[in-house]
């Protein structure tokens, strides 16, 4: 949480005293008078502090709307839980049945998101394998997936290739199109007939081990 200085405490403790007695917000004349300042312009000037942190806030317009709020409750606004639909192989292609296991929290301006945009199309996966060591995506890792952009040559991408999941990197040259992974042991796979793209990665998630 954004810290006060001493002078911005003094001031929203008694902005929040004042309203808590049933009064009047407080003139910048009467917050100058309290403290001391040498005019108007340091009491708007911490004022504006206290809004930029996200402690107090006003109606655009409106001189006295002035009210105190909690910046816990707006950064719990930014929380939001993305749904958790099973593995996806990093290693050998394989057959996967993508069930609903649960859902991921996630603070969504992390992940490149704003609070206003539509999360709908966001999900996550567990990483089993190790082909995309070399992109820092380990076995037991979780991945947030955005569905419907087409990918850019070298996002990484969950892919349906043939029949089979995986999680690759997508890569295009010319018409060419076939998925790398970013580990030596594997080879390149070459869609035969089918390749459908599943998401985009968005994020890493990964779980401290003990």
């Amino acid at each position: 949480m954004t810290e006060l200085t001493k002078a911005q405490k003094r001031v929203l403790d008694f902005v929040q005293a004042e309203l808590a007695a049933s009064r009047s917000v407080p003139t910048l004349r009467e917050i100058a008078a309290r403290f001391g300042f040498a005019g108007h312009r340091a009491a708007a000037v911490h004022l504006a502090a206290l809004k930029r942190k996200g402690f107090i806030e006003s109606d655009v317009g409106k001189a006295r709307s002035l009210r105190v709020t909690s910046p816990l409750k707006k950064l719990r606004s930014r929380i939001v839980d993305i749904p958790l639909f099973g593995t996806i192989p990093a290693g050998t292609p394989q057959d996967r049945e993508q069930d609903a296991e649960g859902c991921i929290s996630v603070d969504i301006e992390s992940i490149g998101y704003k609070p206003t945009q539509s999360i709908q199309h966001l999900f996550a996966v567990r990483v089993t394998g190790d082909s995309m060591n070399g992109r820092h995506i380990l076995d037991g890792d979780y991945v947030i997936l955005e569905r419907g952009p087409d990918p850019r040559n070298g996002q990484i991408v969950a892919a349906y290739v043939d029949g089979k999941n995986t999680l690759k990197t997508f890569v295009q040259k010319g018409r060419k199109i076939y998925l790398k992974a970013e580990n030596p042991k594997y080879p390149a796979i070459v869609p035969a007939e089918e390749l459908m793209i599943q998401g985009v990665f968005k994020a890493l998630i990964r779980r401290a081990k003990e």
